[in-house]
């Protein structure tokens, strides 16, 4: 007897539309590997006529979430239409008559994962949430099943393609950053509002969720330091050049003792790592293991058909379970919620780091003593500097490399040094990570 999962999607935009693309396009080789048709019976959206470039039976659409999530043919439940609180209202009814949940919603789970999780865990049913990030890279699977035996060290994680694009043609095409960014909003390769995006937001919620997963802790989103990368300029980007690095935003979290630091900024990679070379709309993320060692998972972090493979994927997964008899077989973080560790977020203040400093200045006898000064008089030691020649009277940037500080007692001496006389703007900061695992 030929068996049947049918699921209801609710969100028909892009990715919605990658996933119905893949489920045509593929048929025959989902139904061979998962050994049922897997029909996708119902689909909800605000817009019912747009064109999407895919042909669907009209009867299957419908404006109502709510009567596509009570219909009790419908077994697993797709939800792509993203924000907060009506994703979370529709997730927790899916879930509560008894349908396991897909989303690639990592909004909705880094605010709200808590509560859908242990209503999923409560119902025994599945959520599979591969597509929330790094788009296609099976990061989630990776951390939840393929290192579940070994103890995670640190993550470091370049998740946003968006500022990842950015930065890269900065780096290899000039260009400031409001350029930039302005070409690849013509390109489509930026929103029209970014700030999720640039502004760090959307890197500091996947990074919320593999937190969760690569150390059994309980992570916040809104405890996670956020930085963007607005403030980075083209200086900057030649700067990091000459001193061997590559600037990237960076996604962090590392075991520290009793607690866990986090943390999301530009960041100077070294121009060796594997990082360094992860260019244009490209995720990657890195993984320092105990008992592995170091491993990297590299693909496309975004776009329709890489974030639908993802999604599909967890549809297999999920509709396996179904057919097994095993719905709930792996917790969604891979363990009980009940495991869950309790571990506090280091505090910013307490970060210790090496660190690129630019000041620009007016060109005269003893800037550079006195900067250095206020500097040493905070516990923050030199390892390099750089100091450029005056052009046309201008202000001129010197760039200081530190050894390992305190972030604290760098904030302290910075404020001292911006209110110095020939320093004629706001000085520029950038940690650097030299303990990169390779």
């Amino acid at each position: 007897m030929d068996r049947e999962i049918r699921v209801g999607l609710i969100g028909f935009g892009t990715i919605g539309t990658g996933v119905v693309k893949l489920l045509q396009r593929n048929q025959a080789q989902i139904r061979a590997r998962l050994g049922a048709r897997l029909t996708l019976a119902r689909i909800a959206d605000i817009d019912l006529t747009t064109d999407r470039g895919v042909k669907v039976d009209r009867k299957i659409l419908t404006n109502n979430a709510e009567q596509l999530i009570d219909d009790p043919q419908i077994d697993i439940v797709i939800e792509l239409m993203g924000g907060y609180e009506t994703a979370r209202r529709f997730a927790l009814r899916a879930i509560g008559t008894g349908k396991s949940l897909v989303t690639a919603n990592k909004a909705l789970l880094a605010v709200h994962g808590a509560e859908i999780f242990r209503a999923a865990e409560q119902a025994g049913v599945d959520v599979g949430f591969e597509a929330s990030v790094g788009g296609g890279i099976p990061i989630i699977r990776t951390l939840k099943e393929g290192l579940a035996a070994d103890r995670n060290l640190a993550i470091y994680g370049i998740v946003n393609g968006t500022s990842n694009y950015i930065l890269s043609t900065m780096t290899q095409h000039g260009g400031e950053f409001g350029v930039v960014l302005k070409e690849a909003q013509r390109q489509g390769l930026a929103e029209a509002d970014p700030t999720f995006d640039v502004d760090g937001i959307d890197a500091a919620h996947k990074l919320t969720l593999l937190i969760q997963l690569a150390f059994g802790t309980a992570a916040r989103f809104k405890d996670i330091p956020v930085e963007g990368i607005r403030h980075v300029s083209q200086l900057d980007i030649n700067f990091a050049r000459e001193f061997g690095y590559v600037i990237k935003l960076l996604a962090i979290a590392k075991q520290d003792g009793e607690q866990i630091e986090a943390r999301v900024h530009p960041t100077m990679v070294p121009r060796q790592h594997l990082l360094a070379d992860v260019n244009g709309a490209y995720n990657a993320i890195f993984v320092q293991g105990d008992a592995l060692g170091s491993s990297m998972y590299f693909g496309l972090g975004a776009g329709m058909m890489p974030t639908a493979t993802a999604v599909v994927a967890d549809l297999m997964d999920v509709g396996r379970n179904l057919l097994g008899g095993s719905r709930g077989r792996v917790a969604p973080l891979g363990y009980p919620l009940a495991a869950q560790r309790r571990v506090a977020i280091k505090p910013m203040d307490d970060l210790e780091t090496e660190y690129y400093l630019r000041f620009m200045v007016v060109d005269r006898p003893g800037v550079l003593a006195k900067i250095s000064g206020i500097l040493g008089t905070h516990d923050i030691s030199i390892a390099s500097v750089i100091q450029k020649e005056r052009e046309h009277g201008a202000s001129v940037p010197i760039v200081i490399r530190t050894h390992r500080a305190c972030e604290r007692n760098l904030r302290r001496a910075l404020r001292k040094i911006d209110r110095l006389p020939p320093v004629r703007a706001k000085s520029a900061v950038i940690r650097i990570e030299t303990s990169l695992g390779q």
